[in-house]
């Protein structure tokens, strides 16, 4: 897999509480922030919107720049001013975006849009920022930043329509992580489904932790 998010067809299919899950906001968040526009359901706008994996990497980017102090005028500008230049459906994982006095901004062509105003400052993100983003969501989205230990839980819009599974599998980590906290239940992922005691462990973590999101709405 190529670390950074690339311009392609929609891939995947997650519901709001899903995109959240990854993303480490609630699934109200996510609404909201389709319905504002700082993030697309590109796979279906009527109810219930259906994300793709791409909106899944916009709304992680969205969560970055708000955790760093940006606020959500800014990001609008900065989706607004990217996507009229560019036309790119998923503009905050593709825009070279700067800070600069605490705003964004953006330059492409040797030329410097002023999303916010003033000067040029460090890459916002940058391209190391991207990639890390991208790995993160690809190890089982916000919850991966949380657990740097985490290794058994994988990310592919190709496998299960993106839901996160055990990885090199397709056994839900999500079901992993309920039926380890039944009586019997870890023997059952062991000879049923035929996953380890390290595999079974990484879900409960990422499950935990994936749960928080939901409970802040």
């Amino acid at each position: 897999m190529n670390d950074v998010v690339r311009q392609l067809p929609p891939r995947g299919h997650y519901l709001a509480h899903e995109v959240g899950r990854l993303a480490g906001v609630s699934g109200q968040t996510i609404g909201q922030w389709a319905r504002r526009g700082y993030i697309r359901s590109s796979q279906s706008e009527e109810t219930p919107r259906v994300y793709s994996y791409q909106d899944v990497a916009e709304a992680m980017v969205v969560h970055e720049l708000l955790d760093r102090g940006v606020t959500h005028t800014q990001i609008r500008r900065a989706i607004s001013a990217t996507r009229e230049r560019w036309g790119n459906d998923w503009p905050l994982t593709h825009a070279p975006l700067a800070m600069s006095e605490g705003r964004l901004v953006v330059e492409a062509d040797q030329a410097r849009y002023d999303i916010g105003h003033r000067g040029w400052q460090q890459l916002l993100p940058s391209e190391d920022d991207l990639r890390r983003i991208a790995s993160q969501l690809h190890r089982g989205g916000w919850a991966a930043r949380e657990l740097p230990e985490l290794e058994h839980i994988e990310v592919d819009p190709e496998r299960l329509s993106g839901r996160p599974v055990i990885r090199g599998t397709r056994v839900p980590a999500e079901l992993v992580a309920e039926l380890a906290e039944k009586p019997e239940g870890r023997q059952e992922l062991r000879e049923g489904y035929e996953v380890g005691d390290k595999e079974i462990d990484d879900a409960l973590e990422w499950w935990r932790v994936v749960r928080r999101y939901e409970e802040a709405a």
